[in-house]
């Protein structure tokens, strides 16, 4: 029951990263040094990949990049996640046919909410409009803009997982890398129970501290895979009452 309860926890949150595997779903190859894995991860790694959601939580705010895969066109969150009030807020903005969006955005781990701009600016507002959002439920089942926002809040846990039931759920050490400045390591993710195999598909950028990076996990029905990066801009604060 216990190595249920943190796959599941790792695969961030229910349906989330609910990963298809099989004929026309991406894999991602992560970049890494030559002569790397995939291989087993050590008992160092391990604990770092167990802390790394926790290290969010300690941070409670993070500035955020989110890209969005789909059919009509990218969309591109840039804004900020609060990890302990469970809230993000940012500028969204599209390409192709997704551009008719564009505007502020907030969410919680139940309710989005959008605010159509007619100009866009780079980051959002430290006070944002009080009126004109339009809310609906936050449903990660409905397409990939609802299923990454749910992804990024699964991201940050009040607690470390379990180190020693990683390994044995599938995580690996992929590679080395560098992010943003950051020399990194580049963890797949473990498996869910229901779905074994799909660690495969998440995949962790994290430092020697167990600070995350970035976050790449496959969608259902997308070429593309949700990818999240960390620390990109300048930290904006989630307004209180998101």
């Amino acid at each position: 029951m216990l190595a249920k309860r943190i796959a599941r926890r790792w695969i961030v949150v229910a349906l989330a990263v609910t990963v298809v595997l099989g004929a026309g779903i991406f894999s991602y190859v992560a970049a890494s040094s030559p002569g790397s894995g995939p291989r087993a991860v050590t008992a160092d790694e391990a604990s770092r990949l167990a802390i790394a959601r926790f290290r969010n939580y300690q941070k409670q705010g993070r500035a955020v990049t989110i890209s969005v895969p789909g059919a009509a066109g990218e969309l591109v969150i840039t804004g900020s996640a609060d990890y302990r009030a469970k809230t993000g807020y940012g500028v969204l903005k599209g390409k192709g046919r997704n551009d008719s969006g564009n505007g502020l955005i907030r969410w919680t781990a139940t309710r989005v909410e959008l605010r159509p701009l007619s100009a866009v600016p780079g980051l959002p507002p430290a006070n944002p409009p009080a009126d004109g959002w339009f809310g609906r439920p936050l449903n990660p089942a409905a397409g990939p803009l609802d299923r990454s926002l749910a992804i990024l809040l699964g991201l940050g846990s009040d607690r470390p997982d379990n180190a020693q039931l990683l390994p044995q759920n599938g995580a690996e050490w992929v590679g080395s890398d560098r992010v943003n400045g950051h020399a990194v390591d580049v963890f797949t993710g473990p498996d869910s129970r229901e779905r074994p195999g799909s660690a495969e598909s998440v995949r962790y950028w994290l430092d020697g501290d167990g600070v995350m990076y970035r976050m790449r996990a496959s969608v259902p029905g997308e070429t593309n895979p949700v990818v999240i990066d960390f620390d990109t801009h300048e930290f904006i604060a989630v307004p209180a009452g998101n």
